[in-house]
């Protein structure tokens, strides 16, 4: 599959043209466009798209009483908390039905008749259905420095050798501990966290992302369990084992903190490394269930993911400082947390960057 950029295809001379094309006109230009990429990248590709940016809100069908007029149709809007790319532009090939058979209920069966490709970045598979989740080429970058986040600075880099001192960690280290993903996607950064050789614990709302996270985990060669429907309701104590090497709640990360509480207090050695919260534009309502994710006998990381304007990313560097300096006072706890780096991942549009902010949490 070919997956063009935000855009293609789009300007008024594009739009005139295509609309004035006869079908196979249309389709002709499609079939050369994929020979001419396949010509330079040397890969056979059967499927044309479009990738437009992914809505902040979606329209939604309600029925509505109208009187004696009947019932109508009304369009509502509503928040787009599963990330769907509705703005997908199909272009040419079999991407799968548009709609599931049990509407909002996702089946087996919608799995079997959805198109999903793979790709691999890093080294690492990872699988999505694209006509119901999104895929960002862009992550890439954040990915490989996950990668290496616990590999020791270049000696040739002193000033960075003596600020990260704390991070370098060998494998067998990694390998007792647990991330936590609150917004797991596909796996985007859940399978660099399990490729460390980590155990991570995922929070993810659209099924399709899970089954995309699914498969691409067997891909890699990792046992994955899914928590959903009706096992959700069961104990927490029965659901996530030590010898588990990725665990995917399909809920709301709202009990996240919860179900980790109640994972310890029951003797799960659930040492947290790291928590991701790579929701955009911007993840702060997990942010305070993060910290308390982490816990406070453990030093680790946590990721934030924002958009942020170029201009004010120092000043939302001192508000995320201030704000977990507040948390930490009242908690009355020996523990601190210091935003030590702000990653600049990609550009979210003109003069706004993706930055990840890393807030390290350790005690004193």
């Amino acid at each position: 599959m070919v997956l063009l950029p935000s855009g293609s295809f789009t300007s008024p001379a594009w739009k005139k043209a295509l609309s004035q094309a006869s079908p196979d006109c249309r389709d002709d230009l499609w079939q050369i466009t994929l020979r001419k990429i396949r010509d330079k990248t040397r890969e056979e590709a059967t499927h044309l798209a479009a990738n437009d940016g992914i809505p902040l809100t979606v329209a939604t069908q309600t029925a509505v009483e109208g009187g004696a007029h009947g019932s109508r149709e009304d369009q509502q809007r509503h928040e787009n908390i599963l990330r769907s790319p509705v703005g997908l532009r199909v272009l040419r090939g079999d991407f799968g039905p548009s709609e599931t058979t049990l509407g909002l209920i996702v089946t087996s069966d919608d799995f079997d008749r959805a198109l999903w490709v793979c790709t691999k970045q890093n080294g690492i598979h990872q699988t999505w259905a694209p006509r119901w989740t999104m895929f960002s080429r862009g992550n890439i970058k954040e990915k490989a420095r996950l990668l290496s986040f616990h590999d020791a600075p270049s000696p040739a880099n002193e000033e960075a050798s003596q600020l990260l001192a704390h991070r370098p960690q060998a494998r067998t280290m990694l390998s007792k501990s647990w991330a936590v993903d609150l917004y797991a996607g596909i796996g985007y950064f859940v399978f660099s966290y399990a490729k460390l050789g980590m155990r991570v614990l995922c929070w993810e709302l659209n099924p399709w992302s899970v089954e995309g996270l699914r498969r691409g985990a067997h891909a890699n060669g990792w046992p994955v369990k899914v928590i959903q429907g009706r096992e959700l309701a069961r104990p927490s104590r029965e659901l996530v084992s030590e010898s588990d090497k990725i665990v995917v709640f399909l809920e709301n990360n709202d009990k996240a903190a919860m179900r980790v509480q109640e994972l310890r207090s029951h003797g799960l050695d659930l040492a947290v490394r790291h928590v991701n919260c790579g929701l955009l534009p911007r993840s702060d309502d997990s942010w305070e269930a993060a910290r308390t994710i982490l816990g406070p006998a453990q030093d680790g990381w946590l990721h934030l993911h924002e958009n942020v304007g170029v201009n004010d990313i120092e000043r939302r560097r001192k508000e995320i400082q201030e704000l977990f300096d507040g948390w930490d006072e009242r908690g009355g706890q020996d523990s601190r947390a210091e935003v030590e780096n702000v990653e600049l991942v990609k550009t979210f549009a003109p003069d706004v960057w993706h930055c990840v902010f890393d807030v390290y949490h350790y005690n004193v």
